[in-house]
């Protein structure tokens, strides 16, 4: 796919690797619409993106975006859902378990709302994580739902063709969602990375340009792209 001239819509687009997947299609000439929750965010976005609030959970509120915005050639979506539970499953509170799974619902809420807008060679990408296949302490509900996020990216890969829809999934990133800062921040990242062949964390930019990739490879459908430092293999 030439990027250039085409329609993108990215869902989280104003935060992470949302925002620098926003900033890279708007590089290579795209017309891109950045949807998020947080209105104040929209002043971040580069010049020539326009915002839309919206909740990927408000299928309403997705059903009339996608008939305003509609057509398009390109969905992206790296909206995170809601909250995340984190710690053993033996001791987990189900409903924060169950409110994991946001994310999916989000995704799936954007890729059956918006299928019918998408033009006939369009993409969607949809954003996963190293969890899903490398489950480490307390990770046990971002792997199911990572999981999940795959599975229903290669099963619906087959029914949508030749339309593609394809996973990013990237590793430990340096993204806004960490509060920490200075020192403390650099440290918490050394920890967490230190056993990765690449060790150190990835970037908002590096993961965009795995999205990307995915976009203009017309030959890759169905299929999970990881950006993650090697930490599948560490």
């Amino acid at each position: 796919m030439d990027i250039k001239g085409k329609k993108a819509l990215v869902f989280g687009g104003t935060s992470g690797i949302g925002l620098s997947t926003t900033q890279q299609l708007v590089d290579l000439g795209a017309t891109v619409v950045a949807m998020g929750r947080d209105e104040s965010k929209a002043s971040e976005l580069p010049y020539g993106a326009t915002f839309r609030q919206c909740d990927v959970r408000n299928r309403d509120e997705l059903t009339a975006l996608f008939s305003e915005e509609g057509p398009f050639d390109i969905l992206v979506s790296a909206a995170t859902g809601g909250s995340r539970a984190i710690g053993k499953f033996a001791e987990m509170d189900l409903d924060g378990y169950m409110g994991s799974f946001d994310k999916l619902w989000g995704y799936a809420n954007v890729v059956r709302l918006g299928l019918e807008h998408l033009t006939d060679n369009g993409s969607i990408v949809l954003v996963s994580g190293s969890p899903a296949r490398r489950c480490g302490p307390g990770q046990v509900a971002l792997s199911s739902v990572g999981g999940a996020v795959e599975a229903l990216s290669r099963a619906v890969a087959k029914e949508i063709s030749p339309k593609r829809i394809n996973v990013m999934s990237p590793g430990l990133i340096d993204t806004p969602m960490v509060p920490l800062q200075g020192d403390e921040r650099d440290a918490h990242y050394q920890r967490l990375t230190g056993n990765n062949l690449i060790a150190r964390a990835g970037t908002p930019d590096e993961c965009a340009q795995g999205i990307i990739f995915l976009i203009q490879n017309d030959f890759v459908t169905g299929t999970t792209l990881d950006v993650d430092g090697g930490i599948l293999l560490s």
